[in-house]
């Protein structure tokens, strides 16, 4: 499905981030393999790599997105980089990656500054569909300052930031993501019919 914004003439700049900076401690706590290079096990890219998966959703339906990651520091961290690059993604290097989800997307906000808005993804979700993507922007264009789907009433991701919540995430700090912002700002909720926005991949099972 091909939904790019200057197809649509959309004015405003979404931005797509991916957060790519994790290294998978409950999948393999060995270290021995990175949870975002095994094969995504459903949705429209299943069999690609989980963070390929992830992001070829994303590009579908942005024109620009980018990849946060962190150092690579090693052959699996190096692999993962050439990969999301293939794909079309521009990398943002967190230095500070290991501080946590909310570092790796404050650091994401602020190397996008110029953006309107920014649609949030893990790149542990692979099976999230592109329609879910284009439901999230649409809330975001119709003035919602954060949107989220929700799948039979249960809330999911990828997450809509406007720009007016700049400020609040580039202060971002620790593990906790956005969770204050959100509940500062309660996004405007769009049903899909995507079960996909709930899967995220914790573990090998």
């Amino acid at each position: 499905m091909a939904d790019r914004a200057a197809e649509e003439g959309v004015s405003h700049r979404v931005v797509g981030l991916l957060l790519a900076a994790g290294i998978g401690q409950r999948f393999d706590p060995s270290g021995t393999r990175l949870k975002l290079l095994e094969p995504a096990p459903a949705g429209e890219h299943a069999g690609a790599p989980i963070a390929v998966a992830s992001a070829r959703a994303l590009r579908a339906v942005l024109i620009d997105v980018c990849a946060v990651v962190r150092p690579a520091t090693n052959d699996l961290q190096r692999k993962l980089q050439s990969l999301l690059a293939a794909e079309g993604c521009r990398l943002i290097v967190c230095e500070r990656a290991e501080e946590g989800m909310g570092v790796s997307l404050a650091c994401g906000v602020r190397a996008t500054a110029g953006a309107d808005g920014w649609i949030v993804a893990l790149a542990d979700m692979p099976a999230v569909r592109a329609t879910t993507i284009v439901a999230v922007r649409a809330a975001l264009e119709r003035g919602a300052l954060t949107a989220a789907p929700s799948f039979r009433g249960v809330r999911g991701h990828p997450v809509g930031f406007a720009r007016a919540c700049y400020d609040e995430l580039v202060a971002l700090q620790s593990d906790q993501g956005a969770r204050g912002v959100l509940s500062a700002h309660p996004p405007a909720i769009v049903d899909v019919d995507d079960p996909g926005c709930l899967l995220d991949i914790d573990t090998p099972t």
